[in-house]
């Protein structure tokens, strides 16, 4: 790590959630809305919306993070009241909870993570290298977090979604360094960890739940338990 002269953030996960996959904080949104749905019917949604995101563009470069869950939970939500699992006039109302929930939860996790990234962007520059629907400097500047990166390299503009490494080698060569002087600090070690190795950079792995049980039992030495590790790693 003495070698380092950049870093790389990815967002959604990462700082946002404490390494937890979106998927689980949105159930955790259910739970706290009271509605019982089945995990896995859940998780037939949230991919249902996923897919109905990456084909239509319901987000606009405007919208902030509340506005985006509003949009995806009227999304799975809808799926499931066609699949006659939650009643149509409830939808509105269990969206509107959920989205609340979900933007509290992230709003308190990057609240939680500015100190930390505010004390790393003086001491390196920053990159923010996320897979997002084309809307994420308004998410970070809600969040107050823009000021900190020096640039933002999204999959929806750039057209390069991770795991592909090029995109990570675009924020490397925006930073200015080279791969070997760049720490990636992301929550997947598939879609983060592996394609920064891949390209030679450093890596910190924000470990959380997991979308699948795979994930939930990889192990690598690069785990850390919450973003505030990374200080005494940097010294």
């Amino acid at each position: 790590m003495t070698k380092i002269k950049g870093i790389i953030f990815d967002y959604g996960g990462t700082i946002d959630s404490h390494g937890d996959h979106w998927s689980e904080v949105i159930y955790d949104g259910y739970i706290d809305a009271g509605l019982s749905v089945d995990k896995a019917v859940f998780r037939d949604a949230y991919v249902y919306a996923e897919r109905a995101l990456a084909k239509t563009r319901y987000i606009l470069p405007q919208h902030n993070f509340l506005d985006l869950l509003r949009i995806k939970m009227d999304l799975e939500l809808g799926w499931l009241a066609d699949q006659g699992i939650v009643a149509r006039d409830a939808v509105s109302g269990y969206a509107e909870r959920i989205s609340r929930y979900c933007y509290d939860r992230a709003r308190a996790a990057c609240d939680e993570a500015r100190p930390v990234i505010e004390q790393l962007s003086s001491r390196y520059p920053l990159m923010l290298v996320s897979n997002f629907y084309g809307n994420v400097e308004t998410v970070i500047r809600d969040m107050g977090l823009r000021q900190y990166f020096n640039g933002v390299i999204e999959s929806a503009v750039v057209g390069v979604r991770k795991p592909d490494p090029r995109i990570f080698m675009l924020g490397v060569v925006a930073l200015g360094l080279k791969p070997e002087e760049v720490l990636v600090v992301g929550d997947s070690f598939r879609k983060d960890i592996e394609p920064a190795l891949s390209i030679g950079c450093h890596v910190a792995w924000i470990k959380g739940k997991g979308w699948t049980p795979e994930e939930d039992a990889q192990t690598h030495p690069s785990i850390i338990s919450s973003l505030s590790d990374l200080l005494p790693l940097l010294n």
